[in-house]
């Protein structure tokens, strides 16, 4: 149908009022995404890195950000290293690529991580959610800023809150065996 057939007929059906001009949008700046990266534990983050915009993680990428957690265990957790590191993980490609697998070993980090899911990952369902609303509605001049933003948050966050994310972890974890792995919440 021609546009000005489709006005005629709103014409006629609302008596005088004439058809409303199609609404024009500016196009704004689009809000980039900041890809990042975090390693905690029950007390305190280990290491926060961002990803470069165009890159993407893979297995090599991921295996010198297990050096680096390493490398920031030895300087700020000695008392780790010498009880041992249970290293939880999804099993994304880049995660459970050989070069990945093999840096995880060569840490002496003993590993586990489960099918797949934003239920069994506490980032994704304790640390990040809660990142993101604290970030939501923000404008950022640039990257820096919301990095610093982002940085700033996570620094400030007690001891108990990243204790309390593995807390729930271990609650998803034993309601995941009790339902004998139906844990995807409906």
């Amino acid at each position: 149908m021609r546009p000005g057939f489709i006005a005629s007929i709103l014409k006629v059906n609302c008596k005088v009022w004439p058809s409303p001009l199609p609404r024009k949008f500016r196009v704004g700046v689009s809000a980039r995404k900041v890809m990042v990266t975090v390693f905690w534990d029950a007390e305190e983050i280990v290491l926060v890195d961002y990803l470069e915009h165009g890159s993407t993680i893979t297995g090599p990428y991921y295996a010198d950000l297990i050096g680096k957690v390493l490398a920031a265990l030895k300087e700020n957790r000695r008392g780790k290293l010498r009880r041992g590191v249970l290293f939880h993980q999804d099993n994304a490609p880049a995660h459970t690529s050989s070069v990945a697998l093999a840096a995880i070993r060569n840490a002496g980090f003993e590993l586990h991580h489960p099918p797949y899911s934003p239920h069994l990952a506490p980032s994704d369902f304790y640390v990040f959610p809660k990142l993101k609303e604290f970030m939501k509605g923000r404008k950022f001049a640039n990257d820096e800023d919301a990095i610093c933003t982002a940085n700033g948050w996570l620094e400030d966050q007690e001891p108990q809150f990243f204790y309390n994310g593995l807390r729930a972890l271990e609650k998803r974890w034993t309601k995941c065996i009790a339902i004998a792995g139906d844990y995807d919440e409906k």
